[in-house]
């Protein structure tokens, strides 16, 4: 089932880009309808961070975060099989510019969970060295695929998870850029509730952490649909990061992402179980 999928990705991806969206929102509208347990989810979650809203205005939102999410899926074609050349076509980035005096030096990427992250990292990748850190799919011929795909243009180098984030510290320190995900629900282990839309959410430090130890700047990388196309923006690097109070700085993190969250709400990952630590004593939320 999973080369067949596979393959039905590698023939879609030969279609214009317009009528490859199109299929795949109309795929997350089916998943929605079809997937009731990430459908509680993101409910719950948009629940949570938007309590102003109506149910229908809920369950509108959800339906365009799938749509959303399933043109992703369907677009990860593109991004693992399509020329180079198309992929600069469709996936422009801005504020290149800043990362330039950061060149052999630490910087870390701050790379939210957006549903376009793979179309920025891949067009990332193809400019400049990058390490990134990434899960595996439970499925193995689908984990291949997805190695092979974020591999092809050789310049980005993949650590897993479960090997741990101190892999990462040598290439950071040596001045390869850290593309860093840091903004979901990894347990309570080296995190800190703070608030993500008024909730408490477990969240790490690394951003922090990391930063410190390595000596790094932090630039904020936000992928969006925009169109038929896509758009990488770059942003300045954070001042006056890290201080010497890590809850601050997560909380700092935090707020910044509402901010980027809400100029295209739709295209956040909000089927993730993101308020899944609670803290001591509290019950959980899904």
């Amino acid at each position: 089932m999973s080369r067949l999928v596979l393959a039905l990705m590698w023939l879609m991806h030969w279609l214009p880009l317009p009528a490859l969206a199109a299929i795949g929102r109309g795929l997350g509208l089916v998943l929605y309808a079809l997937v009731p347990e990430r459908r509680h989810v993101t409910l719950t979650n948009l629940g949570l961070c938007f309590p102003h809203l109506s149910p229908a205005e809920k369950s509108a939102l959800a339906r365009r975060h799938f749509a959303a999410l399933g043109r992703s899926f369907l677009e990860l074609g593109l991004w693992w099989w399509a020329s180079p050349e198309r992929i600069r076509r469709l996936v422009r980035i801005e504020g290149e510019e800043k990362l330039a005096p950061y060149r052999g030096k630490p910087v870390l990427l701050l790379a939210p969970h957006f549903v376009a992250m793979d179309a920025g990292g891949i067009r990332l990748g193809m400019e400049f060295d990058m390490v990134v850190i990434y899960a595996r799919a439970k499925n193995r011929v689908f984990d291949r695929a997805l190695l092979r795909g974020r591999e092809r243009f050789g310049r980005l180098q993949l650590i897993s998870r479960q090997d741990g984030v101190k892999k990462v510290l040598r290439p950071l320190r040596a001045g390869t850029p850290f593309y860093y995900l840091p903004d979901m629900d990894y347990g309570p282990r080296e995190a800190v509730f703070v608030p993500f839309f008024g909730f408490p959410a477990a969240t790490i430090t690394g951003v922090s952490r990391l930063a410190k130890i390595a000596g790094a700047a932090v630039l904020p990388v936000i992928t969006r649909m925009v169109g038929n196309h896509y758009v990488v923006s770059i942003g300045e690097p954070w001042a006056d990061f890290p201080t010497n109070d890590v809850v601050a700085d997560t909380r700092r993190m935090n707020a910044f992402l509402e901010t980027e969250i809400m100029q295209s709400p739709e295209q956040y990952y909000w089927l993730h179980k993101r308020f899944k630590t609670r803290p001591p004593g509290e019950k959980g939320v899904y």
